[in-house]
């Protein structure tokens, strides 16, 4: 076939190697230029041009632009040819998302069940070994009894129970019974072929252990008795062989030991079936030889030796029924020490699920189906709890599951149904508890409006007030009204009771309190007029308008207007007092509230008691009046009981170590001097929870 130009360009396209892109071609353009310049150097070079050595910068630089174009078409070519599509993308992403997770579940499952099927196969084989280990200690223990009293009664040591047993029961023909007197040992030491063992040095009790005696491994049970001036041990021991773990071994599987050096099954009972010859050569070699080897090699003791293995695998019922493998390490004693040993024997149980099965239900019987169909049963249960969780998980609260029995089943559906029920009681509840939370807190933020914000000192007195709700709203009350530049109304109150009904009791009072001493002697007439007690002395004060109602007198406006419209068991404490500046004289009346004090600069304290008893609780009462004269430095101080009535272990927190408190800060600023107090009202309650509402008023004179 003749060669051409095209057909060449056409074979090289076909294949992918002809360049298509404008990247591609002045790549090889660049690197022909190269190699042609390279080429031209050499010659050069070769008839000793002196220009030729120009050239070399030359082919340096194209060759540099010849890499880098090839590594962008290169990285073109990876991301066309290698890298995945969006649309691959989005496939493997699905796989990761919907099957990895389901594989991944499937292979926990999996796992899980195997796991527990070992378990449960090695729970077998160490049980039906501790069965004949307590087997071997019952046994002993009786043996020792009857051997004990034949020796307090002077007979001879021979035991009728132990030659009934060698010659009724084919176990103890395998059973090697010893006792020793002190240390004498007694002649019913031995079976038949006179195999004796070393009498223990460390049981002083009770023992019922796998031990390890030269090399084998035995079941045995030790009991120690006091017989005349000494004592009485008596050992029994049965060989932990291979034909023992055959009877362990039927309808299990199969049970390989590896004892790592331990030379199980060197003794085999009378009578027992030869083992395979590789079990053969595996227990044939002595205890010596196996030290030998590990002496001379330390490496290769530490790989475990299969000693023995009895019973077979059977074939596997369905596809489901495969064979489950599982070890578990042996407990074992050293009988010359007493000890336990470090590296104990190996049981591998090899069996599968359907064997398990059989063994799981053994007891049953034909019972077990009726154990399949409860357990059917209880999956259709299960099943509807799940569909009607799937309901609740999308807020349907309304679904329940139809009751058509009176079962366990029905109970379990009755409560689910009742759970759901109460379900929906609680976001009821929860609603209506979010709702009356929203309100507190509106409730709160209307309340702090009412306390004075900033107050208007006047020239010889400084006043501040504190309150510390114990709720979210307070039923205590204080206030600063200034009349004029000389003259001021304070006030405190306690409303009875805590919560919104408190609070709102003491939103009226400051309502009152303010349009009373506002309005003054027009609104008093009028409240007198309606039926407020007229025999009120009321004390004018000259000169001012709005400031002529007097303490006594506006208390007596508010007993009868509290009274009037609260229900019977509200009441409030309530004192008010009238400072004049001009005079340095405080009028006041105290209506039932704890008794302000005044502390004088040489620290002696004078309470304001004059008044009378709480208002709104009574009608038609009077309340007396008093009047103090403050010198500069004397403090006004009045508070609540949620101050004074706070306890611990040592009692209330009480109005002399609140005086005192005062007194030591007394030069401080007053909102230090609050600051002081609730500090230490709170160190007093601690973590406990604050039981009142906590206010403070203080006023100092200048």
């Amino acid at each position: 076939m003749a060669f051409s130009y095209p057909a060449l360009r056409d074979k090289l396209k076909q294949r992918g190697l002809w360049p298509m892109t404008r990247v591609s071609r002045f790549a090889w353009y660049c690197l022909g230029l190269a190699v042609f310049l390279f080429v031209l150097q050499q010659l050069s070079r070769t008839l000793k041009i002196s220009r030729g050595e120009n050239l070399g910068g030359w082919v340096s630089f194209l060759s540099f632009l010849a890499i880098f174009c090839f590594c962008v078409v290169g990285f073109r070519w990876l991301k066309n040819k290698i890298l995945w599509r969006l649309r691959n993308r989005l496939i493997v992403t699905y796989m990761f998302i919907g099957v990895i997770p389901t594989l991944l579940l499937f292979a926990m499952t999996f796992a899980t069940i195997y796991l527990f099927a070992g378990q449960f196969a090695n729970f077998i084989v160490t049980s039906e070994i501790h069965l004949h280990l307590q087997n071997v200690e019952a046994l002993n223990s009786a043996i020792a009894n009857e051997l004990a009293i034949r020796l307090q009664r002077g007979e001879p040591p021979t035991i009728a129970l132990l030659d009934s047993l060698r010659k009724t029961d084919v176990i103890w023909r395998h059973r090697d019974v010893c006792a020793w007197q002190g240390t004498k040992p007694l002649p019913i030491c031995g079976d038949a072929k006179g195999t004796t063992f070393t009498p223990p040095t460390f049981i002083h009790g009770s023992f019922s252990e796998i031990v390890r005696d030269h090399g084998n491994l035995y079941l045995r049970a030790a009991t120690v008795l006091p017989a005349r001036t000494e004592t009485l041990t008596v050992v029994s021991s049965e060989a932990l062989d291979q034909e023992l773990v055959q009877e362990i071994a039927n309808n299990l599987g199969e049970i390989t030991f590896y004892a790592g050096g331990i030379a199980l099954g060197s003794q085999s009972r009378p009578g027992a079936e030869p083992a395979s010859q590789a079990n053969q050569k595996a227990s044939s070699s002595s205890p010596g030889t196996r030290e030998e080897n590990r002496a001379s090699n330390p490496d290769e003791a530490e790989v475990p030796h299969a000693t023995f293995t009895a019973g077979t695998v059977p074939p596997a019922e369905n596809m489901f029924d495969h064979q489950i493998t599982f070890g578990t390490p042996l407990p074992v004693v050293e009988w010359e020490t007493g000890t336990r040993e470090q590296r104990s024997p190996l049981v591998r149980v090899q069996t599968r699920p359907s064997l398990l099965y059989s063994r799981l239900f053994a007891a049953l019987g034909d019972f077990a189906k009726g154990v399949e169909l409860i357990l059917l049963a209880i999956a259709i249960v299960v099943a509807q709890i799940y569909r009607a969780t799937q309901h609740i998980d999308r807020g349907d609260f309304s679904h329940r599951i139809p009751v058509k029995s009176s079962d366990q089943l029905a109970l379990l559906a009755s409560s689910f149904n009742s759970m759901t029920a109460s379900i929906v009681k609680l976001i009821l509840e929860q609603k209506e508890k979010q709702r009356l939370e929203n309100e507190l807190v509106i409730a709160q933020e209307v309340q702090a409006q009412l306390f004075p914000k900033e107050i208007s000192q006047l020239e010889s007195l400084e006043v501040h007030g504190f309150c510390r709700p114990a709720r979210t709203v307070s039923g205590d009350y204080y206030d600063f009204l200034k009349v004029n530049r000389d003259r001021m109304i304070l006030a405190a109150g306690d409303v009875s009771g805590k919560g919104i009904s408190a609070a709102l009791l003491m939103a009226t009072i400051h309502s009152a309190v303010r349009a009373y001493s506002i309005e003054g002697m027009p609104i008093l007439r009028e409240a007198v007029a309606v039926g407020a007690a007229a025999g009120n002395a009321m004390m004018l004060a000259s000169g001012i308008e709005g400031a002529e109602v007097s303490p006594g007198a506006l208390l007596a406006l508010l007993n009868h207007q509290l009274y009037e419209s609260t229900p019977q068991e509200k009441y409030a404490t309530l004192f008010l007092g009238t400072y004049d500046g001009s005079s340095r004289r405080l009028t006041y009346s105290n209506g039932g509230h704890l008794p302000p004090v005044i502390i004088s600069q040489d620290g002696s304290i004078r309470r304001l008691e004059a008044g009378g008893t709480v208002v709104g609780l009574f009608d038609n009462l009077s309340f007396d009046e008093g009047t103090e004269q403050l010198k500069p430095g004397d403090i006004f101080l009045a508070y609540s009981d949620g101050v004074t009535e706070p306890e611990n272990d040592f009692g209330e927190f009480g109005e002399p170590r609140l005086i005192d408190l005062v007194r030591e800060n007394r030069s401080r600023p007053l909102v230090e001097i609050t600051e002081q107090v609730t500090a230490a009202v709170d160190d007093w309650i601690g973590d406990q929870e604050q039981p009142d509402d906590i206010t403070l008023v203080l006023a100092r004179a200048r």
